[in-house]
């Protein structure tokens, strides 16, 4: 059995979704092609389920804050973890329901299975033959467990399978600590699990400033104990997992394995398609039109390892879907990079992060939010915001933060940055009494200072710049 169709979409998450809404726009002569569960990493097992799960956490350690503000009773306030888990995953069912309805919308033009090229214009899944114009390849990733800790069944966890728990044991170790171990052990934490934080350096949540990682680090260790080594686990005679690093032996009831994701690319054959692939088997491609070389082949979303999150896998969907089916040359561009991590205290970036930044060029400004008066009446007085900035055309370039609420400042940045907006100019925006966005002022007046400027007007706006209600006018 064969047929021929205009395109073809291997995965149905969050890229591959995106990739058929765009192709819908252009034809209706697509199959989607899916190996394993649909609704997509971000509403399944990921941003949505995690978030859900941090909302408790962080609302119920609130309690401590509403005591010392004179409200009784908070210490008789008791966690339920399998109805905090059946909440969650009530909440995840409400995600994944659309994503699902989307990929059953196309009835026939939905396969499931696994495919595999025989040609760069020829798949095969299913005994079934397919000769596609183009394809966009959007298989996703999933958690690296290392070989020897498989041995431990399901008490060595990943994001994947952690929110299928009914429970979970009083002892818990989490293994890495970039953004999903940061998250998910500071909520169980917080949740009155005793969690213990592993990673091989101090650098945590992805973050490359070393001022906000040392803030950040400081933050995570009022909830958990970290300990910095290579980690090894072994059984022990009382059942329990014993954790090993820095000579260390703490012996907990389960492990979350949080130490990378790798990509979804095995049984596709792409020695077929004749193109060189990286050290983890990606495929090399165009990052501007994600191209894979000169073949009528796409790639995109976290598969590609570019920018791995769900807004990215949004973009990335509809560049591949439009650059496949239009044929135009002209590139569409890529959004200002905005990441955050949803601990408390946030975590967020925005455009050039640290590590990026050229130190001859460009400047670093700092905002303290221990003094920060918003944050000080929710008691939530904690981390800086580290602001870059071009010392030759003075606008904002990047950020890194570890604040209250930096879910927002790194919006406020990030559209700031796109818009090539400097540091007078951004100065000149109305800032309301009390708010935590107040707390990027004294950044931005860090950076004004270091730029060897001198006030020549007040922080507002001349007539000729003001919007005609800013005036008085109609």
């Amino acid at each position: 059995m064969s047929r021929s169709v205009k395109l073809v979409i291997i995965g149905a998450g969050t890229a591959g979704l995106t990739a058929l809404s765009e192709a819908r726009r252009h034809t209706d002569d697509v199959v989607l092609i899916n190996d394993g569960p649909y609704g997509t990493t971000c509403a399944r097992v990921g941003c949505m389920p995690s978030k859900a799960l941090l909302e408790v956490a962080h609302t119920y350690a609130s309690r401590k804050f509403l005591s010392g503000a004179g409200v009784a009773g908070t210490d008789q306030m008791q966690v339920d973890i399998p109805a905090v888990m059946e909440h969650v995953r009530s909440l995840r069912d409400r995600f994944t329901a659309g994503p699902i309805k989307l990929a059953e919308s196309l009835g026939k033009g939905s396969i499931q299975g696994r495919p595999r090229f025989l040609e760069p214009t020829i798949l095969e899944v299913n005994g079934e033959r397919i000769r596609t114009e183009k394809t966009i390849i959007a298989t996703g990733t999933r958690p690296i467990v290392p070989a020897k800790w498989q041995a431990f069944g399901n008490r060595v966890l990943t994001s994947d399978s952690i929110f299928e728990k009914k429970t979970l044991g009083g002892r818990g170790a989490v293994v890495g600590l970039g953004p999903i171990g940061a998250e998910l052990g500071q909520a169980f934490a917080q949740l009155g699990v005793t969690i213990y934080g592993f990673d091989k350096t101090e650098r945590v949540a992805a973050i490359t400033d070393p001022a906000v990682n040392q803030a950040m680090l400081q933050a995570l260790r009022k909830d958990m104990d970290i300990v910095i080594g290579e980690v090894d686990l072994e059984k022990t005679t009382n059942g329990a997992i014993r954790v090993l690093a820095d000579g260390e032996a703490i012996d907990v009831d389960w492990v979350l394995a949080a130490i990378g994701r790798r990509p979804n690319l095995e049984g596709l054959d792409l020695d077929a398609i004749g193109v060189a692939l990286d050290e983890r088997g990606v495929p090399e491609y165009d990052p501007c039109s994600l191209q894979i070389g000169n073949l009528p082949i796409y790639i995109a979303g976290d598969v590609s390892g570019m920018r791995p999150l769900m807004h990215e896998a949004v973009d990335e969907g509809r560049i591949a879907a439009y650059h496949a089916l239009t044929g135009h040359k002209e590139l569409i561009g890529r959004r200002t990079p905005l990441e955050i991590v949803f601990t408390e205290p946030n975590v967020a970036s925005a455009g050039l992060r640290y590590a990026e930044l050229d130190l001859q060029r460009h400047i670093v400004a700092t905002a303290d939010f221990g003094q920060q008066p918003r944050a000080l009446m929710t008691a939530r007085n904690e981390g800086i915001l580290q602001l870059y900035v071009d010392s030759e055309e003075g606008c904002i370039v990047g950020s890194e933060m570890a604040t209250p609420d930096a879910e927002h400042l790194g919006h406020l940045l990030a559209w700031a940055i796109q818009q090539r907006s400097t540091v007078d100019k951004l100065l000149q925006m109305p800032f309301y009494h009390p708010t935590v966005e107040e707390g990027l002022r004294p950044a931005l007046q860090a950076a004004r200072r270091q730029l060897g400027e001198r006030r020549r007007q007040p922080d507002i706006p001349l007539c000729h710049e003001a919007a005609d209600w800013a005036l008085g006018g109609d």
